[in-house]
């Protein structure tokens, strides 16, 4: 995974997978797969899907050149709500896109070393 400052102000988790190098072969496959991981988590909830792509194109937004899909995966983690300023963090998004030949995956930093690390490991799984 990459690490990196996206705007100046966000860190941003990376990752890129060949499509040769993942058993998916598009956005919905990888959706399920990390649906199934939020399944299986004792605390995790799924939230929802957004289909940035579609809505994006629906307005005519402009779409970086290559970009074949584009989806946002949404989940929560949280078991408390020691504070509501824990509210501006949640939910957990994955960001989902898919090119002619690879796949990116792209996450903000959890609040909770251990479940950004469960994050990092999800996704990191997706290569066979």
């Amino acid at each position: 995974m990459k690490k990196e400052t996206f705007m100046g102000k966000y860190t941003i988790f990376s990752l890129e997978l060949l499509k040769t190098e993942v058993k998916q072969k598009n956005v919905p496959e990888i959706i399920e797969y990390f649906k199934a991981k939020v399944d299986a988590h004792p605390v995790a909830q799924y939230v929802g899907l957004f289909d940035h792509y579609t809505h994006t194109k629906k307005i005519d937004g402009p779409i970086m050149e290559g970009i074949l899909d584009a989806q946002n995966f949404l989940f929560c983690f949280g078991s408390a709500i020691p504070h509501h300023k824990i509210l501006a963090v949640r939910p957990r998004i994955i960001g989902i896109c898919e090119f002619e030949d690879k796949f990116t995956i792209d996450f903000t930093e959890a609040p909770k070393e251990e479940l950004h690390d469960l994050m990092e490991s999800w996704a990191k799984a997706l290569k066979k």
